[in-house]
């Protein structure tokens, strides 16, 4: 094949076969991916773990464990271990007899079968099911500078951003072909100027705006491009604390989401804006100014497609991403208040808090865990988006404060405090 960018030596051979056809077959499609997007070359993967998207055990999902079992009887594993989205099912999270059957006979038929292939090709271990691998308790958190090979948008954006890594949003499939393989082509995020951001945010609310409604208003705006936000430090109290950790995680899903972002930078913030500033601006940015009135305008304009748009709701997700160790305990607590002001023991209508299975552990090592599980509601590591995509959830007008979630199935979206309202005290 006629190849565009410049390859090594060692490339080349695996190109030619000389690691065998399979690894050439993964060089090839590695090497065409970089050509669409004008790659001059390829860069060796630098992270100690990857994270792969395509999790679910789906019955139409046959091309890819027959695509694994090849990789795996040529030996072309993975270079590193990896982690995964979260698994799609989990009996504590209710569902109905028509739920069950759909998911059991009709969905993820295969998912057994699938986790066992992930093992033999790189899994890091049976609880590294979770979209926030970057969290502490999970351990595939990347280091300033590293280039990675990951999918899963919501991961990808907080590891450019937050952490300072580098990564562009690939497709599933691609994410374990640049681990198996050692390298990824260099081009966009990889790059230094590709990181520049073309869009300034100005963040002029009277109120520190709710994360997934900011993120959804950039994400639709700036679309695939960089923003530079400014105005938000404030709100963030000036310093990279796991509390604007936690509010950049959801920030950065709805960006990635309603929108296509990849990287964001935050003012005094993220890594790269305190090392260098407005050098990171494009010289032709546009600007966005969001105050109290854009952000109502956003959320005014969110579709309800639920049936009956009049409907009770039947049920509340909280965690799309998975939910932090300190989400945890501050909605326990929170949940815990509301509850007691509305003279109610148990939420009202039935909750799931979801997280990244050892972040659910740790929690399960707090005094907070049992006061979470008195007020009725539901931990779980299910992945969200899988139960809403069974057919037979489309029934159900479910609420939630995650704006993905929103806007890949019908979830009605609250901001936090309308869901803490409603989950305690009913109405709305």
């Amino acid at each position: 094949m006629e190849v565009k960018m410049q390859l090594t030596e060692e490339q080349q051979a695996i190109l030619n076969g000389e690691k065998g056809e399979t690894l050439a077959k993964v060089m090839e499609t590695m090497v065409r991916y970089g050509d669409v997007f004008g790659a001059d070359k390829m860069v060796p993967v630098t992270s100690k773990y990857n994270h792969l998207v395509t999790s679910v055990g789906l019955k139409a999902l046959a091309p890819v464990y027959e695509l694994m079992d090849k990789l795996i009887d040529a030996g072309a594993v993975s270079k590193q271990q990896f982690s995964m989205d979260p698994r799609p099912m989990d009996s504590n999270v209710p569902s109905d007899l028509l739920q069950d059957i759909v998911f059991k006979y009709f969905m993820f038929t295969r998912q057994e079968f699938y986790e066992g292939q992930l093992e033999k090709l790189g899994l890091m271990n049976k609880n590294a099911f979770t979209c926030t691998c970057y969290m502490d308790e999970v351990g595939n958190t990347p280091k300033k500078g590293d280039i990675l090979s990951w999918a899963e948008s919501s991961a990808v954006v907080y590891a450019n951003s937050v952490l300072g890594a580098r990564c562009n949003r690939n497709s599933g499939i691609i994410d374990l072909m640049g681990s198996v393989l050692g390298y990824v082509p260099s081009f966009g995020l990889l790059t230094d100027e590709g990181r520049k951001a073309s869009w300034i945010i100005e963040v002029r609310t009277t109120k520190k705006p709710e994360a997934q409604l900011l993120g959804s208003a950039v994400g639709m705006k700036v679309m695939e491009e960089v923003p530079y936000v400014r105005g938000l430090d404030k709100w963030l109290g000036g310093k990279l604390d796991d509390d604007a950790k936690t509010y950049l995680k959801d920030f950065g899903a709805a960006t990635a989401s309603n929108g296509a972002v990849g990287l964001y930078h935050i003012e005094n913030i993220t890594p790269e804006a305190v090392e260098l500033g407005e050098k990171l601006i494009r010289e032709d940015a546009k600007v966005y100014v969001i105050d109290d009135q854009e952000l109502q305008r956003v959320y005014d304009n969110y579709p309800v497609i639920w049936k009956n748009k009049d409907a009770k709701p039947k049920l509340c997700f909280m965690g799309c991403p998975h939910m932090s160790l300190n989400q945890l305990i501050s909605w326990t607590e929170k949940v815990e208040a509301s509850l007691k002001a509305a003279g109610n023991t148990q939420v009202v209508i039935p909750t799931v808090f979801t997280a990244a299975p050892d972040v659910l552990k740790a929690f399960g090592e707090t005094p907070y865990a049992a006061r979470l599980k008195k007020t009725g509601v539901i931990t779980s590591y299910i992945c969200p988006l899988m139960y809403m995509n069974n057919p037979m959830s489309t029934r159900k007008p479910v609420i939630t404060s995650s704006n993905k979630l929103r806007t890949y199935t019908n979830a009605r979206y609250y901001t936090d405090d309308e869901i803490l309202e409603q989950i305690t005290k009913g109405g709305k």
